[in-house]
């Protein structure tokens, strides 16, 4: 598969490489970051009522944005879909002063066939 030349891109290839199964959906975790625990909480709560698994901590990763928000969802990693929600993300965390700062997930290998 082609994926754009960008961060999100590049971590897909990184995923198809180790032998992940793209088409495979599995919970992708989405941090945005916010310079106040009291802006991470009224995000999190945001996402939480729109059925989301949303956590926060204090990781002080960023000096201006110590206070982390892991927001989970289920889905196929695909560069359209992980663009989408990052947009999303970043339009409500505008509103409190954060900004995305990254998405993760576990590798899901695809069934190895035996002959």
């Amino acid at each position: 598969m082609v994926h754009e030349n960008d961060d999100t891109g590049d971590a897909l290839r990184r995923l198809e490489a180790e032998g992940d199964d793209l088409s495979r959906a599995r919970d992708i975790d989405f941090t945005v970051v916010f310079p106040n625990e009291f802006t991470a909480e009224k995000f999190a709560e945001h996402f939480r009522q729109a059925g989301y698994r949303s956590t926060i901590r204090l990781s002080q990763v960023k000096e201006s944005h110590p206070w982390d928000v892991l927001v989970v969802k289920h889905m196929v990693p695909s560069h359209s879909a992980i663009t989408e929600f990052e947009r999303e993300l970043q339009d409500c965390a505008d509103t409190h002063g954060g900004r995305n700062d990254g998405w993760g997930c576990f590798s899901e290998p695809g069934q190895v066939a035996h002959a």
